[in-house]
């Protein structure tokens, strides 16, 4: 199959060279002062919350709206909404998905290992998805339940643990689709309800989280279902999205490593002591020295993970930037002073202004009634002869 005229052919990889270098820093720094802003604007409003303001969860709802303050905050707030509605920080501390080894068997996937800039994989077979078995071993709520405590699994231990070994900040995902033997008849009512609630979560509540999604095998009966897919995806995850034929291995090649990548993806990866590569949920999550720093970061009691460990390990989170923060605050607080004052002066010109107006109306009927008891020009005139 030819690729699609989405490509990531089309996005640009960083040679490293001085000029590529001088840019993201430019674009961090916007990024920076992007963020302060998006925080000083939740402060105002009083609607920061304690958890998940974190600069990275920020960053990614600023994305999301394309740098729109407005549409970032209000799709930031649907997203604490959500999280309090579906009781998110529960399923993520006491969900078990005890049916998790029989799922596997009918809808193989998991994250397998990272890619050459360090980010975890995560790869799907949905060519050998057995829907009728799927559907006997789980139920859809309790697959989003799981997908959902995986997601959060990824935010607060995935990314930190691949910032750590990768040494630089990790926070989206390389994906691959093995959509070999997929069409449209595959694509049935169940299958379509899981797809579009999966969706719905990532793209509302765990936006800019994929880097780059290669979708393999993809034969002419994909075509079509491919076709009806692109309907639920928003234009930014299109953009990551490359549809590949049989010869995909070349293009897998040049963003991961052999070494890293699954046999049954052309790779030399077997995971033969771990049940297989999908079972083996291997990577440097995994690493005891790497899980020990990750777990120092959590020194408040019940703190989010990710607003503290994120933080702990992104590149924004030095010494100098806490500083700049909290000189920061005591520019918001002046700020909210002033808005306060401005506030307090635009009431008392709305009431002089209604006080001038219910002046100006007496003044007119003033000169309403002394028009008319003047007296008649003529009359005056006789009685003066």
């Amino acid at each position: 199959m030819q690729e699609t005229e989405v490509s990531v052919r089309d996005i640009h990889i960083s040679d490293g060279s001085e000029e590529e270098d001088s840019m993201h820093e430019q674009q961090n720094s916007n990024n920076e002062q992007m963020v302060e802003a998006f925080r000083n604007l939740l402060l105002l409003h009083g609607q920061l919350p304690a958890k998940h303001g974190d600069s990275n969860t920020l960053l990614r709802f600023l994305k999301m709206r394309d740098f729109d303050l407005g549409k970032a905050k209000d799709a930031f707030l649907s997203y604490m909404k959500w999280r309090v509605d579906s009781k998110v920080d529960l399923i993520s501390k006491e969900f078990k998905y005890e049916e998790y080894g029989e799922v596997k068997k009918h809808y193989p996937h998991g994250f397998h290992k990272v890619d050459k800039s360090g980010r975890p994989i995560y790869i799907e077979r949905l060519g050998m998805v057995d829907l009728n078995a799927f559907s006997k071993a789980t139920t859809i709520e309790r697959y989003v339940k799981y997908h959902i405590k995986e997601q959060e699994k990824t935010l607060s231990l995935r990314y930190p643990a691949c910032s750590i070994a990768s040494e630089k900040h990790v926070s989206s995902t390389t994906t691959i689709l093995d959509v070999s033997g997929l069409g449209m008849s595959n694509f049935s009512k169940s299958a379509r309800s899981l797809f579009m609630e999966i969706q719905k979560i990532d793209s509302n509540y765990y936006p800019e989280t994929l880097h780059r999604l290669f979708v393999v095998n993809a034969n002419s009966g994909f075509r079509m279902l491919w076709l009806a897919l692109k309907t639920f995806l928003d234009a930014r995850t299109l953009a990551k999205v490359q549809v590949l034929g049989p010869n995909y291995l070349g293009e897998l090649l040049e963003a991961i490593d052999p070494s890293n990548l699954p046999t049954f993806l052309g790779g030399n990866c077997t995971c033969s002591d771990r049940g297989g590569c999908l079972f083996s949920d291997e990577g440097p999550w995994n690493d005891p020295d790497i899980k020990a720093k990750i777990q120092e970061t959590f020194t408040m009691g019940d703190a989010d993970s990710e607003e503290h460990t994120m933080d702990k390990v992104s590149e924004n989170a030095s010494t100098n930037q806490k500083e700049d923060s909290g000189k920061n605050m005591i520019t918001l607080k002046k700020y909210a002073s002033l808005r306060d004052a401005v506030k307090e002066a635009q009431k008392r010109i709305e009431m002089l202004e209604m006080s001038l107006h219910e002046t100006k109306r007496a003044m007119n009927g003033l000169a309403e009634i002394i028009e008319t008891i003047k007296p008649n020009q003529t009359e005056t005139t006789n009685c003066q002869m």
